[in-house]
């Protein structure tokens, strides 16, 4: 199948609507970009880790926004996007800031690969795995060169 600069575009536009539901602390806009149904899958850093499932991971965004003071922000840079008929996936670095409910200041930056299918028309995301790179003789995260 032949990919389209359309295809790409789109995704790229999902993206920029997770972005804004995100920054409006908006769950419901959020889930928008997934696909509704049990089939979902994400990985993720933070317990549980797992999440099958639309309504699985609708708790856990629900779960995160708790531990903020207010809404807390996203921007994602260097995204690849790469399509091949209805199925896709992009690459990125999510650079989160916020306030946590104590008044300590967030600053994370996590690697996100997303899966996507292109379902009725519109492109979902159907897999995704969040990572942060981990220095392997301290155990913990290791910076990254990006913000």
């Amino acid at each position: 199948m032949v990919t389209t600069w359309d295809d790409k575009a789109a995704i790229g536009a999902l993206e920029d609507r997770f972005v804004a539901a995100f920054n409006a602390g908006g769950i419901d806009a959020i889930m928008e970009n997934y696909i509704p149904d049990n089939s979902l899958v994400v990985f993720d850093v933070v317990p549980r880790k797992q999440y099958l499932g639309a309504d699985e991971y609708r708790k856990d965004w629900m779960d995160f926004f708790t531990h903020f003071k207010g809404t807390p922000k996203i921007t994602i840079t260097d995204l690849g996007i790469t399509v091949d008929g209805d199925v896709g996936f992009s690459y990125s670095f999510q650079h989160v800031t916020g306030i946590d409910p104590q008044g300590h200041p967030v600053d994370r930056t996590v690697r996100v690969t997303d899966g996507y299918c292109k379902i009725g028309g519109k492109w979902l995301i159907v897999l995704e795995h969040i990572s942060v790179p981990v220095d392997l003789k301290t155990g913990k995260p290791a910076p990254t060169s990006k913000p």
